[in-house]
């Protein structure tokens, strides 16, 4: 493919955000599996990129391992923590891989970034590059957290979208929002439709690591956690819609829904 291959095509009107950070952990790739990637889901989510990306959207990608494998829980039962983290990230390659795969079989034009030097399988990560593969209309795929143990794949979503200028980080999920609490489990579990980043730290609500979303909090970075499930919510976002739950720092959180 050549260097100017993927070019956007003319932005359509109407966009409120023209870059974003999408946040897929691990456990999105399931699909219905029990371990593992499911190809048809990561088609799933590739059809809903393709359609953000052909209204001319410049898409970040950060994905998680733990359908895989998560450190914290083998640090739990006894192993190094770093050395967990580490097996972490590299699962994190594998996903980023798969949803390369599908993207590109949707026809959209895709570059792998890898915060660990591995490249016979992805390019380094480095910002400007990141940035210019952007604005050429590729998708960006960042794998392998931060390179640092003892960061989440949250803090590297945060950290990435800073870096690369994104004007929303997405945080896809299995519900429709943030809750109060989990609504697989409470049934009567009440959805906030708009918080304070102070919110989510002073009531530890399980949505982001407190680093993640310091880290927006510092950089004025607004969050929308939505449900990954439903085909046109990305989109949606990207128009202006209100979808889930929108956590930033004006005065009009904490209202719920």
């Amino acid at each position: 493919m050549s260097d100017d291959a993927g070019a956007h095509p003319a932005s359509s009107s109407g966009l409120r955000y023209r870059r974003i950070l999408l946040k897929l952990s691990g456990e999105a790739l399931l699909g219905d599996r029990q371990y593992g990637v499911d190809p048809a889901f990561c088609a799933f989510i590739a059809e809903q990129v393709a359609q953000v990306q052909a209204q001319g959207v410049e898409v970040g990608i950060v994905v998680g391992g733990g359908n895989i494998f998560r450190g914290m829980a083998a640090a739990a039962r006894g192993m190094d923590r770093a050395t967990g983290d580490y097996i972490g990230m590299l699962a994190t390659v594998m996903n980023g891989l798969a949803m390369q795969d599908a993207l590109e079989r949707a026809n959209v034009p895709t570059r792998v970034m890898t915060a660990i030097s591995m490249n016979e399988v992805a390019e380094p990560y480095i910002r400007r590059r990141a940035v210019r593969h952007l604005e050429k209309g590729r998708v960006v795929i960042f794998v392998a957290g931060t390179g640092n143990p003892y960061f989440t794949t949250d803090t590297a979503a945060a950290l990435r979208a800073v870096e690369i200028g994104a004007e929303v980080l997405l945080k896809a999920t299995k519900v429709d929002g943030v809750y109060d609490a989990d609504p697989m489990k409470v049934p009567t579990a009440v959805r906030y439709d708009r918080l304070e980043y102070a919110d989510l730290l002073r009531d530890q609500l399980k949505v982001l690591d407190a680093a993640a979303v310091s880290l927006c909090m510092e950089n004025d970075l607004p969050i929308i956690v939505f449900d990954l499930n439903h085909p046109d919510n990305i989109t949606r976002v990207a128009f202006g819609e209100h979808v889930g739950t929108l956590i930033s720092g004006t005065p009009a959180g904490g209202q719920r829904a």
